[in-house]
């Protein structure tokens, strides 16, 4: 049975430029440079330029008299009535609202500085097609081939592909027939291009290639160098678990050596690259991403001076093309010729006009934002940014800047979200100025980073023949009056990336 209901519902709706707030204050300095330029590209109306001096205590974007005032006017020329743009074209060509920085003092010495440039490189690929361009190959088939394997060479310099898998790749492709054994055949001449080690199938055969290499190139090895070097070959393709693994004593068994020689032996294998490719400059994608930093703090004389970089965020205009169209249409709107079409452009050039001002809106409120929650989190761990020292963190959720700047959680989420700040004790990540609180035996709320500082020192200190177990490291900081128990100690270990003691173990 059908039956007719009214229902009231209240729901909550984010409008477009809150959507694109949001967005933006996600995105680091360094690339909002680039989100700027797709913004420049995709609307015609919005311009690059110099600002223009804002008097004090004017609203540049009087948002919601604006909005009321634009909806009459856009229905006014859906009407076909009187169209007055007296007050448009002075709210938008008068005072023109491209200016969205705060204060000058809140920007870094540097801003005219706005281009990062670019180094042109060869790329590893490249470098290793060059190296094979030297080869005496047999056809052009086979070096079709010899591209495709190296095609599928990863950027740590590993080749993790089965060689059925690259023989389906050529047959599909590139409809070339081959074989496992030829690719492989390829694979061995691949395998002794710069750098040693490029092409391996897993990390040991990564460093049982280079440590071959180091002893077939070397000239001036002496005959105790020459027999550390072959029994390191020999630790890496024979005992790989065991080396791995740290058990010592059993490979000095196994292979009849002394401490000394083992000792030697581990010397030359951590000479060695695990990431071949990462030894060419654009070998590998990630280590060319560079840092920028979205804020400065500089000590002044014991005074704090926080500034926002805006380098990479050019000055924001009306396009002065699209306002003079609007002063044309505006002197000859009375004219008889003027018809439907020219309405529908002023509309489009309106609506074009209006998602500019949005948009350096948006940009206006984000480097406000960004700077009122940098501008807390440095008031609330004022002691850190003054000394440096880790032990004068204090405990900081995202709830505690919340409440001092008045922004929502995910609001000051977004804004710690992917952003540094350049101090003189080096580039932070905002996101590490936050942590739980821990109570110490004395009642005192401490910041878990300082007990993963304390934590850290002690494993930096301890005797590496005989690490520090983790039931044994709790039993440190428990005297130190830290109360935290052994699965916190092996939470925080691993967080900090540290191995457990018998991988720290050394000779």
């Amino acid at each position: 049975m059908l039956k007719q209901s009214l229902n009231q519902k209240f729901l909550q709706k984010l409008s477009p430029q809150q959507i694109q707030l949001m967005k933006l204050l996600q995105i680091p300095t360094a690339t909002l440079d680039q989100r700027i330029k797709e913004e420049l590209e995709a609307n015609p109306a919005l311009d690059e330029g110099e600002e223009e001096s804002v008097g004090e205590g004017e609203d540049a974007f009087a948002k919601d008299k604006e909005a009321e005032k634009e909806k009459v006017e856009n229905e006014e020329i859906e009407r076909d009535d009187e169209y007055e743009l007296d007050d448009y074209l002075t709210e938008y060509i008068e005072d023109d609202p491209s200016s969205y920085k705060l204060n000058a003092n809140n920007y870094s010495a540097d801003d005219e500085d706005k281009t990062v440039p670019i180094a042109v490189e060869d790329t590893f690929h490249e470098y290793l097609e060059q190296q094979l361009g030297m080869l005496k190959l047999t056809d052009e088939r086979v070096e079709k081939v010899a591209k495709q394997i190296i095609g599928s060479i990863d950027d740590d310099g590993y080749l993790r592909r089965e060689p059925e898998a690259i023989k389906d790749d050529l047959v599909f492709a590139q409809n070339i027939e081959t074989t496992v054994e030829e690719i492989n055949a390829l694979l061995t001449l691949i395998q002794r291009f710069d750098p040693p080690g490029i092409g391996s199938r897993n990390l040991q055969e990564c460093l049982e290639l280079q440590l071959r290499h180091r002893l077939e190139t070397a000239t001036d090895l002496s005959d105790e160098e020459d027999r550390t070097m072959r029994i390191a070959i020999r630790i890496i393709s024979e005992y790989f678990d065991e080396f791995s693994k740290k058990h010592y004593q059993k490979l000095q068994r196994q292979l009849n050596i002394t401490e000394g020689q083992l000792r030697s032996c581990i010397e030359q294998v951590l000479k060695l690259n695990p990431k071949p490719a990462s030894g060419h400059r654009s070998g590998n994608s990630r280590s060319s991403q560079y840092i920028v930093p979205d804020f400065t703090i500089v000590n002044r004389d014991g005074e704090l001076d926080l500034t926002l970089n805006s380098r990479n965020a050019p000055d924001l205009r009306i396009n002065e093309h699209y306002k003079d169209m609007l002063k044309s249409y505006k002197a000859s709107r009375k004219d008889p010729r003027s018809n439907k079409q020219q309405k529908e452009a002023v509309l489009f050039i309106k609506q074009k006009i209006d998602s500019a001002k949005w948009f350096i809106d948006a940009i206006r409120q984000r480097q406000q934002t960004m700077y009122k929650t940098m501008y807390s989190i440095m008031q609330y761990q004022y002691d850190f940014f003054r000394t440096g020292d880790q032990k004068m963190l204090r405990p900081m959720i995202l709830k505690d800047i919340a409440d001092i700047t008045g922004l929502d959680i995910s609001t000051v989420s977004r804004v710690a979200n992917s952003k540094f700040v350049q101090t003189e004790f080096g580039t932070k990540r905002l996101k590490d100025f936050f942590s739980e609180s821990l109570q110490t035996s004395t009642g005192e709320e401490v910041s878990t980073l300082e007990v993963k500082k304390i934590l850290t020192d002690i494993i930096e200190e301890e005797n590496k023949r005989k690490p520090f177990s983790d039931e044994k490291l709790k039993n440190i900081l428990r005297e130190k009056g830290y109360n935290i128990a052994r699965r916190t100690v092996a939470k925080y270990r691993e967080q900090l990336n540290i191995s457990v003691a018998r991988l720290r173990k050394e000779l």
